[in-house]
């Protein structure tokens, strides 16, 4: 699980995981500044990496926030997919495009997710969804609508995730 600063990636493996606490979720940005494994029934790791994007910290720890993350995405052999976490509210940053063109020119499969959908009408996230679609380069198809409080796209990704294994 990769994306910006608050957008959502610990709330996502507490929904995919079906528990309240796996990962830790904090309303502060930045809080997780560690690679996080979670080991799901002696399986398979998901990973939750550090944000980038606005986090209130030192550019310091922003940058081997940074360095921590590429080094894992350019070792970790066992890497099946990249869930890249946008907020359906925003457009993609700097950083989210980047993250984009690096996996797909790493060959690695990726699948985008629009979190925090229930804050949206209808109307509103058809129209968010064809923009993000077109500022990535992707089918509006590509991106899963997601929300950890209605749990709209928590199958999906549990789909997702169960195709790998």
């Amino acid at each position: 699980m990769v994306g910006r600063s608050n957008v959502g990636k610990s709330s996502l493996i507490n929904a995919v995981l079906k528990r309240k606490a796996a990962a830790r979720v904090s309303q502060t940005p930045g809080k997780t500044q560690a690679v996080q494994f979670y080991l799901v029934n002696e399986r398979f790791h998901i990973v939750d990496l550090p944000g980038y994007g606005y986090a209130k910290v030192s550019k310091e720890i922003k940058r081997s926030w940074g360095q921590l993350v590429r080094s894992y995405l350019d070792s970790a052999e066992a890497l099946q997919m990249i869930f890249l976490l946008l907020d359906a509210r925003r457009t993609p940053s700097e950083d989210d495009r980047l993250m984009h063109e690096w996996t797909r020119s790493a060959g690695i499969d990726e699948r985008v997710v629009l979190t925090k959908s229930d804050k949206l009408s209808n109307s509103q996230l058809l129209r968010s969804r064809a923009a993000i679609a077109t500022d990535l380069a992707i089918g509006a198809d590509e991106l899963i609508p997601c929300s950890t409080v209605t749990k709209k796209g928590i199958d999906h990704v549990r789909r997702e995730i169960a195709s790998r294994l």
